[in-house]
């Protein structure tokens, strides 16, 4: 038998709200679990912040309500890839100095993707997002392969 913390169990169930699994107001639940410090809700608040694409959405550090300054807390707490969201974060929003920083921040942490990613690091991406900022580029032979199956 799992067994499951409160704070997972809330968690699990603001995830269902949010897959429209279950009935309720998952932003409540998430904002309760982030002030105690539960990294994975600080991470979904997050990215309900970003979804909308604009590099102004993501804030700045010293503001405790931003997304920037809680995906960094979730990495305090010793969430690995809360680090690598981020460089990705400000990636997405052109910031190419804080996409390294934060990317080498996450290989130290223990994240291997983002390891190596470093290690070839690339200023373009194939994601579709990065055509937004100019930084787009076509697939490999080896990522065309992977995205087909």
């Amino acid at each position: 038998m799992i067994t499951t913390s409160k704070a997972e169990r809330l968690f699990l169930r603001a995830d269902a709200i949010m897959e429209r699994r279950a009935n309720g107001f998952a932003m409540p639940v998430l904002e309760h679990l982030a002030l105690r410090g539960y990294a994975q809700a600080m991470l979904e608040l997050a990215r309900w912040d970003t979804r909308s694409g604009d590099p102004r959405a993501i804030g700045r550090i010293c503001d405790t309500r931003s997304p920037a300054a809680l995906m960094r807390l979730a990495h305090r707490l010793g969430d690995i890839t809360a680090a690598q969201n981020l460089a990705m974060t400000l990636f997405h929003a052109g910031d190419l100095a804080g996409y390294r920083h934060w990317l080498r921040r996450a290989a130290r942490a223990g994240d291997a993707e983002a390891g190596a990613e470093l290690r070839r690091f690339e200023v373009r991406q194939p994601f579709s997002l990065a055509r937004r900022i100019g930084r787009i580029r076509p697939l490999r032979r080896s990522e065309r392969r992977a995205y087909q199956s």
